[in-house]
C-alpha cells in the first residue's frame, strides 16, 4: 500500500485554503505543493501581452506538468518544481526546487479540485467556502504587499476575470471535496475537522507512523 497520504486543497483566491495548507503542513510535518508554479511560462511575450492573459481560467496552468509531478512523488520518486515569478509572469530561469514527500502531501491551488487526474491521485479532497467579499479583501491585500500590484490593478484585475472565473471553474470544484471547511471560521476548528476525517479513514495513524 502506498505509504504517501495526499490531500487537496481548493478554494477561491483569497478563501484561507494557503493557510490552512501550511498549517497542516506544520502540524504533521507535510510536504506543500504550490500548484501555482505550474502557471505557464509567458516569456516568449511582451510584457504588455502577459498583462492581458486570463491567469484565472484553468488552461493557464500545466496541468499536465501538474498532474505527471504528484504522480511521482506518489510513486515515491523526487521532482524538481518550476518556480514562478508573478511580478513578470514568467518562470524563474533556472530556478527548480527539488521535492520530495514522505507520509504526507498537501497539494494547494484555486484549481486543485478541478483536473481530474489530479482529484484521482488525493485520499482526501477539502474545499475551503468564503464569502466573495471578504475573499476580495484578502486578495487585495496580498496582491499589493507580495506581488507588486495596486489597488486600482487588483480591482480590475478582480471584476474582469477573477470573479467570473471563480464562479465558472473554483466554485464548483467543492462538489468534489470530501470535506468542505469554512475560511471565516477559526482555523483550528477547520484543523480538527480535517483530523477528523483523516482518522475516520484511517490515515492519521499512517501519516503519524515515522514523526
Amino acid at each position: 500500500m502506498n505509504s504517501l497520504v495526499i490531500i487537496g486543497i481548493a478554494g477561491c483566491s483569497g478563501s484561507g485554503k494557503t493557510t490552512l495548507a501550511e498549517e497542516l503542513a506544520r502540524e504533521m510535518e507535510g510536504t506543500l505543493f504550490y500548484t501555482d508554479n505550474y502557471y505557464r511560462d509567458l516569456a516568449h511575450l511582451t510584457y504588455e501581452e502577459r498583462c492581458r492573459q486570463n491567469f484565472d481560467h484553468p488552461d493557464i496552468l500545466e496541468s499536465d506538468l501538474l498532474i505527471a509531478h504528484v504522480r511521482r512523488l506518489a510513486n515515491g520518486h523526487t521532482i524538481r518544481q518550476p518556480q514562478y515569478d508573478f511580478a513578470n509572469y514568467t518562470r524563474v530561469p533556472g530556478a527548480q526546487k527539488h521535492l520530495e514527500a514522505h507520509r504526507l502531501l498537501i497539494v494547494d491551488g484555486i484549481f486543485a479540485l478541478h483536473y481530474e487526474g489530479l482529484r484521482a491521485l488525493y485520499d482526501l479532497s477539502i474545499y475551503v467556502d468564503t464569502p466573495d467579499d471578504i475573499c476580495y479583501q484578502r486578495r487585495l491585500a496580498r496582491d499589493i504587499r507580495d506581488r507588486g500590484r495596486t489597488a486600482e490593478s487588483v480591482a480590475r484585475h478582480y471584476a474582469e476575470t477573477v470573479r467570473p472565473m471563480a464562479e465558472q471553474y473554483v466554485r464548483p470544484s467543492a462538489a468534489h471535496a470530501d470535506l468542505v471547511v469554512k475560511g471565516t471560521e477559526s482555523l483550528d476548528w477547520s484543523v480538527e475537522a480535517v483530523f477528523s476525517s483523516l482518522n475516520k479513514l484511517g490515515m492519521l495513524d499512517l501519516i503519524n507512523a515515522e514523526q
